[in-house]
């Protein structure tokens, strides 16, 4: 996608002298000093809820990256149609304190889908100073809709609030002309910049690391860590997680399974008992056993005698798995994207890197690699070391002509009839065919060939003959008695196109056209990945995390049961404690009446307008300062749940005895937002180091504490 720099969000608030090479500039500059510039006093109305905004002292600050930057509106980010891994909607003044990067995305787009990767690195290195707000505007009527959006951002595993720009109002706002676009804006508001395209770690973590520099000396950078209401706790233990391919073995009588979000291939028999799973569901690159073979969201699959080739998609890899021997190894790629779309000749397989391969088919002992990164397909000759591409300039479009001239769309789904290439260019919303001979070309079956541009952009639901039927974002296919079965994943259907002497006929096979999941009338969820064998189709249903089964004979559609398969066994991950890296508050010596529980009364201190996060439990954890006899064991060093409301904590502690002393250390952690429910809601960990007492006359029935986050 060409690369664009803009400062004409917002045509009123940003000057046209900015541009790339400025802010590449400024990112590889070193940082400078002033002439005795302080930091401003911090004004009046940021006492509520900038409270935690480190203080400026007066010294010299580091020259500002950005000067004479536009402020944003305060209602930019209004006018979404709902947010989500949010508590509410989230503003301006919510993000005051935060460096601010906005990704404008949309969820079908395969470089939408790299930016990704580098986001959650920089989330991941700057958890405190840094937000990324994800703006998804969509460019497909089906991806206009929040429940889809949903879906995605669980596929996907975003960790980050995105909001449904459903009408494009953020995009105008800020002037986003390109999917996708990340809009940098500073700790005050300030519009920084943006870019458009894939491959940009390296600059805006350049840039943030010189944005924390100047604002935590000014005084303007808010570290509180946040905290996120996450779509994938929504999400219910499955066997199959978002599966996204399949492929029936009718001589062998197996059915394979890529059960992507679980990082594994599930192996069964076409009536659904299970034979097989390969990877230990962990994300990973690992060659091995089954067991200890790790993937990455794998795709499509191609079978050749007893070696299953699987497109490991996101590690950029292509595995091959012996089933005879039970193990995985690596076929081809490094295991890092390909940055660069062409490739001069052959290439060695292990030290050529490859861009997100979808799907795979082989023929006469080559296999073929929908490459969806470059748009492009790729060939190998099995029992070879090289690979090359086949057919594609790498230019995103829809046109027609020789393997060297034509144009493919964010290829994901590739069949053959043992003579012709078949596959469905999911952006341009068609299906093309490909001869298997080098002197061939690409001719357009199903799609908007004819138009003289605008062809990635149209699309709809009509059944029909060549050219004048339309599609929306189609991503399986499959062949089978000289008729392709399509994915027509946007509308929730499976089409059915036979050959006729006008052209390729194209009509609805099974599904309403609406997102569901009944069996009668059929429903179907963006599906993905289909196969034919002993005249039944086989579909990936993969936002219902299920396998349909549907007789070519009777149309009559069943779910695929696959006996005694279970989700990975989860890694053990703790529950979100902030660090504190300041000592626990010392509190004076406590003496306390004796009872059945050592009761603490925790004051909440919030800033003005914030209140408790209703969607998140207070949680506490005490652990014993040296040897003690006071609280029973099992109640020290676990995290458990303190009871709230907006302006209190208690925690109560079982006693163990009715006399004694003890040293404890108790930590609270709690999340607050703004009126309890919306904007961004940020996390907080107080810690106390306390010397109780217990003592039969004690007038004093609760240990009294203050949680100040103000400060």
């Amino acid at each position: 996608m060409k690369l664009q720099f803009s400062t004409t969000p917002m045509n009123r608030l940003a000057s046209r002298r900015n541009c790339l090479l400025a802010m590449l500039m400024l990112a590889v500059c070193s940082v400078t000093f002033g002439d005795g510039q302080t930091a401003r006093a911090q004004s009046a109305d940021k006492k509520s809820d900038t409270s935690k905004i480190v203080k400026a002292k007066k010294k010299k600050l580091p020259e500002n990256p950005f000067p004479d930057r536009p402020k944003v509106p305060a209602g930019i980010f209004d006018g979404g149609k709902a947010w989500l891994n949010a508590s509410g909607p989230i503003s301006v003044k919510d993000l005051k304190g935060k460096i601010v990067l906005v990704d404008f995305w949309t969820y079908c787009c395969i470089n939408c889908m790299h930016v990704l990767p580098d986001l959650k690195y920089l989330e991941k290195k700057y958890p405190k100073e840094l937000v990324v707000i994800g703006v998804h505007s969509a460019k497909f009527d089906n991806e206009k809709d929040s429940e889809n959006i949903r879906r995605a951002v669980q596929r996907y595993e975003i960790e980050h609030p995105v909001v449904n720009d459903a009408d494009m109002t953020l995009w105008r706002s800020f002037g986003v002309r390109a999917w996708p676009t990340l809009v940098l804006l500073d700790p005050e508001g300030h519009y920084l910049g943006s870019i458009s395209g894939e491959g940009h770690r390296d600059l805006l973590e350049t840039i943030v690391d010189k944005l924390i520099v100047y604002h935590k000396a000014k005084g303007t950078l808010d570290e509180t860590p946040v905290q996120f209401n996450l779509e994938s706790a929504k999400l219910k233990p499955t066997p199959l997680r978002f599966p996204s391919k399949v492929l029936a073995d009718a001589e062998g009588g197996r059915l394979f399974v890529a059960d992507t979000n679980h990082n594994r291939i599930v192996v069964t028999s076409l009536d659904g008992k299970l034979l097989d799973v390969i990877g230990d569901g962990a994300h990973g690159k690992t060659d091995g056993s089954y067991a200890e073979a790790q993937f990455d969201h794998p795709h499509g699959m191609a079978l050749v005698g007893q070696k299953l080739y699987v497109a490991d998609t996101e590690n950029h890899m292509v595995r091959k798995v012996d089933l005879e021997k039970k193990t995985v190894s690596t076929l081809m790629g490094t295991g890092e994207q390909a940055r660069r779309r062409g490739l001069g000749g052959t290439q060695p397989l292990k030290k050529t890197a490859l861009n997100s391969p979808w799907a795979l088919v082989a023929v006469d002992g080559t296999l073929y690699i929908a490459m969806a990164g470059p748009h492009q397909i790729w060939s190998h000759r099995l029992g070879g070391n090289r690979v090359a591409v086949f057919s594609g300039s790498g230019r995103e479009d829809i046109v027609d002509g020789s393997h060297q001239e034509a144009a493919l769309a964010q290829p994901s789904g590739i069949v053959t009839d043992g003579k012709s290439l078949y596959f469905v260019d999911s952006e341009g919303s068609s299906i093309r065919r490909a001869d298997t001979k080098a002197s061939g070309g690409v001719k357009t079956l199903i799609g908007p060939a004819d138009l003289p541009f605008g062809r990635l952009f149209e699309f709809g639901d009509i059944d029909g003959i060549g050219t004048k039927a339309r599609l929306q974002h189609p991503i399986g296919i499959a062949y089978n008695n000289k008729a392709l079965y399509v994915a027509d994943s946007y509308n929730h259907k499976i089409k059915r196109l036979d050959f006729t002497s006008a052209g390729w006929k194209v009509t609805t096979l099974l599904g309403t056209g609406k997102r569901g999941d009944k069996l009668d009338p059929i429903q179907f969820s963006e599906p993905e990945g289909l196969s034919v064998a002993g005249g039944k189709l086989f579909i990936a249903d993969t936002n219902n995390h299920r396998i349909c089964v549907a007789d070519l004979t009777t149309k009559k559609v069943t779910e695929l049961a696959i006996a005694g398969l279970k989700p990975p066994v989860p890694t053990e991950t703790k529950p979100t404690e902030v660090a504190n890296k300041k000592p626990a508050q010392k509190v004076p010596a406590q003496t306390v009446a004796a009872g059945a529980t050592l009761d603490f009364d925790v004051e909440l201190k919030l800033p003005d307008g914030f209140k408790l996060n209703k969607l998140a439990p207070v949680f506490y954890k005490a652990t014993a300062v040296g040897d003690q006899k006071l609280i029973a064991a099992g109640e020290l060093n676990a995290r458990k749940r303190a009871t709230a409301d907006d302006t209190k904590a208690t925690v109560k502690l079982p006693l163990a005895t009715q006399t004694g002393a003890a040293t404890l250390e108790l930590a609270l952690t709690f999340s607050y937002c703004r009126n309890g429910v919306g904007g961004l809601c940020k996390i907080k960990t107080v810690r106390w180091q306390i010397p109780i007492k217990l003592a039969a006359d004690a007038k004093q029935k609760a240990v009294k504490l203050q949680a100040d986050a103000t400060k």
